[in-house]
């Protein structure tokens, strides 16, 4: 199951830089047009928010996987006291209780905004379930992320690349 979950999040966040990479290419596309041709698309403004706002959501159980979220561990950097691996986990603890109240009230947004057919107030009118779902999603498996990081710190031990690379 750990295997799987960090799979997932190595995938979601490897398409979030993908995504990424394709907003920089259809916003530069937009740019040419509008200001070389005077010629501005519809679709890009809002194509690129809903790009930016999945490719975030999902690319949190990625950092947190790699450990690239912020971390302060002045008092704390032996990763093999038991004290570390108790402060870790609680803040790994903090991260899943956020995450399970942010992924249940998005999926009642997303819920709400499914079954009533909303959409945007755009030329586009795409239906806000769209975006909705990235709420649900991401925090989702960011908690998933969060739990497999507790069993890590538990039987693997914290990485001490942490603290030599200075990642603090």
């Amino acid at each position: 199951m750990i295997k799987i979950i960090d799979q997932l999040s190595e995938f979601a966040g490897r398409f979030a830089a993908w995504m990424f990479f394709a907003v920089g290419l259809i916003i530069t596309y937009e740019v040419f047009m509008r200001y070389v041709f005077t010629a501005p698309t519809i679709w890009v403004d809002e194509t690129a928010r809903i790009a930016q706002i999945w490719a975030a959501y999902l690319a949190g159980g990625f950092a947190l996987k790699h450990r690239e979220m912020i971390v302060i561990d002045i008092a704390f950097r032996d990763t093999k006291s038991t004290l570390r691996k108790i402060i870790e986990t609680f803040s790994l603890l903090v991260i899943i209780i956020f995450c399970a109240v942010a992924a249940w009230y998005g999926y009642e947004l997303w819920l709400k905004a499914t079954l009533k057919g909303h959409t945007t107030d755009s030329y586009l009118g795409t239906p806000k379930w769209l975006t909705h779902a990235s709420i649900w999603v991401g925090f989702g498996l960011l908690l998933l992320q969060a739990i497999v990081e507790i069993i890590k710190v538990w039987t693997i031990g914290i990485p001490d690349k942490d603290v030599l690379d200075g990642a603090h």
